[in-house]
């Protein structure tokens, strides 16, 4: 937990405490504490027993070669507790327990943070909060919320970040029958990948600026997103800095791959429309790392009827990579016979980096079936077809891993909330 964190919480336990003499004041007029929750009981089956499915690179493993069946993908646990200190000052505070880069299931903070209600319109939060990105940013890790097992992952992994440590500001406005709400962030965020990314170690996101413009109208709702940061990527530090001892040209490729502070860059845009009976949703993605890590672009158009309790879906999902995939590395012919080697093996690691980029469609049957109230059980099978050369949104590749190729992928989760 950050600095910044610990402060936050601090203030919100303090919050809490001081506001305990305002019970009888407020008694039947509204609650001073509430509580509430979300969770996922998820198992996921994978045909290819020579990589693992991952839901996000955060993720150590997944269902296939761990193991055939796998719960980890999407189960998690979540809890809530709001508490309004004052009509315009509240205090949020959520844990989650999930699959973590270590394999644990520590429960974490997702949120933590202090609102204050200028106006019915305007807000400013401090602490952490959810990433503003996204067409269901606020609810990402709420599987209840929304028709599929899970958010396409082409589209949701350009970003696999949900949260933020910082400021954010919202404000709305209504024209008719329109509302626009206008949401700006700024602030930073650590966090750690698993052993299976150059060894683990510590991701930096610094500076990191969001926007968001919602538009709601009807049963539509259009999303417009833009988020940047300075991206640090610790495991893959080591490499570069022995790039750049082989003189001018490892100093070249180093400044072109390495992720040590590089800026970031990611645009979404997300429409839904939801009428009651069916609902169609669509949104695209494009993601530049200027970095070793490339350029993306993603995008999953979805759909579904609603007969009762009983919604049958499809969705049709495409990630691409259109950035470099293989680079020639070290001019080995003008090192001599000692430096050669280990030049060689400098120039794999690299490639094995450019050329692990995901690229893949996907194609998704599901049925998702509300049997009690507030609590739905889904099931979805997915065709998964990876891009030649391309491992898609699979990791923990083992020696008869064969990148491109198809996959079929089956999960079932019952989701609820309280």
């Amino acid at each position: 937990m950050t600095g910044r964190l610990r402060v936050c919480m601090m203030l919100f336990v303090f919050a809490c405490v001081c506001s305990g003499g305002a019970v009888a004041a407020t008694e039947h007029k509204r609650p001073l504490l509430s509580i509430h929750g979300y969770g996922t009981l998820g198992v996921v089956h994978s045909s290819d027993d020579n990589a693992d499915y991952v839901v996000d690179v955060f993720r150590p493993n997944g269902a296939g070669h761990t193991q055939s069946w796998s719960g980890a993908a999407d189960s998690r646990l979540g809890l809530q507790v709001t508490a309004e200190i004052t009509p315009k000052l509240s205090a949020v505070w959520q844990v989650i327990s999930e699959q973590r880069y270590d394999n644990s299931y520590h429960p974490t903070t997702e949120w933590a943070n202090l609102k204050y209600q200028f106006t019915p319109n305007f807000a400013v939060r401090v602490g952490r909060f959810v990433q503003p990105t996204f067409l269901f940013a606020d609810t990402r890790k709420v599987a209840y919320t929304y028709p599929w097992v899970r958010p396409p992952t082409e589209v949701y992994n350009l970003v696999p970040v949900s949260h933020n440590d910082g400021i954010a500001v919202s404000h709305r406005m209504q024209f008719g029958e329109i509302v626009q709400t206008l949401e700006a962030a700024y602030g930073n965020l650590d966090t750690n990948s698993p052993d299976r990314i150059g060894g683990g170690g510590e991701i930096q996101a610094e500076d990191t600026f969001s926007a968001m413009a919602t538009t709601e109208y009807g049963a539509v709702i259009l999303r417009i997103s833009y988020f940047q940061t300075h991206l640090t990527v610790t495991p893959l530090g080591p490499l570069f800095d022995t790039f750049r001892q082989f003189g001018s040209e490892g100093v070249a490729i180093a400044e072109r791959y390495d992720p040590d502070g590089d800026l970031l860059e990611f645009v979404s845009i997300g429409v839904k429309y939801d009428p009651g009976r069916w609902f169609a949703i669509g949104e695209w993605g494009m993601e530049d790392t200027h970095n070793a890590l490339g350029k993306s672009t993603a995008w999953y158009l979805s759909g579904g009827y609603r007969f009762g309790s009983v919604t049958p879906y499809v969705t049709f999902a495409k990630l691409n990579y259109t950035d470099m995939t293989a680079d020639p590395g070290l001019t080995l012919s003008s090192l001599p016979p000692e430096l050669a080697g280990p030049a060689t093996e400098l120039n794999a690691a690299l490639n094995d980096i450019l050329g692990g980029a995901a690229a893949q469609e996907t194609i998704t049957l599901g049925l998702r079936w509300d049997f009690m109230r507030n609590v739905a059980f889904k099931m979805q099978y997915e065709f998964i077809d990876r891009d030649q050369g391309s491992p898609g949104t699979f990791g923990n590749l083992q020696p008869g891993f064969k990148p491109g190729g198809e996959a079929d992928l089956f999960s079932a989760s019952i989701n609820f909330v309280f």
